[in-house]
């Protein structure tokens, strides 16, 4: 039985699907963009019957999830996602937990991992490597190509997409993301739904703007990126899979971190996968997860 508890932060109140065993091994699970919770529906339920009890939320500007004052920056900085999910964990009751994210929400993932070791057991990541997030990262040509749509959202006329055709634009980008996998309508309906939050356009456009030094940073999060950038290592074990055929992060992208992780750290290629590896080979996921849980 799953139920949606809304939890309280200091900016947000986050819906939060909550689903398995009670008393179970707490997992909190990370969604996107352009998705949603519904990406974690094919992997759940091997997750439950291995014990855990998932927390899954709709991250800020997504589904039910909102700001809690109209004055608040709509920012889409990873640093204020990865302090997003401390928040929701305190609001939880959850003082140590796993944490597995996709796309924002492997950033997400990340930078409550690197903030707090001590809470995070196990960090498990799909789709983007840690240590990408810099204006001024190196990027290979053909990363510059996949990159088109940071690009375009930079742009007055990328602007009135995300606003005004948000549907088609994202509709569009999982059909480009998944060459070796059929996306039913249906699915990508179910998850659609998650973009006609309020606030949706705004934090998306700054997330890919300040990302690029475009955009105004928030205060609010300046002493989280001090000390992320003070000392980005991660101490909790780690685990990243990626899609050997991602469109959005070539392989290439998430390759030679192993000196940003102090603790056990493995990252797996996953062969013919695109960029959503939990809808594309969920059986595949879920045992490279339950493995790594232990």
């Amino acid at each position: 039985m799953t139920h949606t508890q809304i939890v309280a932060t200091s900016v947000l109140d986050i819906a939060c699907e909550i689903s398995g065993p009670d008393g179970g091994t707490p997992v909190i699970l990370l969604h996107g963009w352009p998705d949603d919770t519904r990406t974690w529906d094919r992997v759940l339920p091997a997750l439950h019957s291995s014990g855990c009890r998932t927390y899954v939320p709709y991250l800020r500007g997504f589904g039910r999830t909102r700001f809690r004052a109209a004055e608040t920056m709509r920012s889409g900085q990873v640093s204020a996602l990865g302090r997003d999910v401390l928040e929701l964990a305190d609001g939880l009751g959850l003082e140590r937990f796993a944490v597995i994210g996709h796309d924002w929400g492997a950033r997400a993932a990340y930078v409550a991992t690197c903030l707090a070791p001590d809470r995070v057991t196990h960090c498990v990541t799909l789709s983007v490597g840690w240590g990408t997030n810099s204006p001024d990262q190196p990027l290979s040509l053909r990363q510059v190509q996949n990159y088109w749509y940071h690009w375009y959202m930079a742009l007055d006329r990328g602007e009135r997409l995300v606003r005004e055709e948000r549907r088609a634009f994202t509709h569009h980008i999982w059909r480009a993301w998944t060459p070796n996998w059929d996306l039913s309508d249906a699915e990508f309906a179910a998850t659609a739904a998650a973009f006609d939050n309020p606030d949706w356009a705004e934090v998306v456009l700054h997330s890919y703007r300040v990302r690029w030094g475009l955009a105004a940073t928030d205060p609010r999060y300046a002493e989280t990126e001090r000390r992320l950038a003070d000392d980005p290592r991660i101490a909790s074990p780690t685990l990243l899979l990626h899609g050997a055929a991602d469109p959005c992060n070539e392989p290439a992208t998430s390759e030679g971190k192993e000196g940003l992780f102090t603790s056990t750290y493995r990252r797996v290629l996953l062969d013919g996968v695109g960029h959503f590896p939990q809808r594309e080979a969920a059986d595949h996921v879920a045992a490279e997860i339950l493995a790594f849980l232990g």
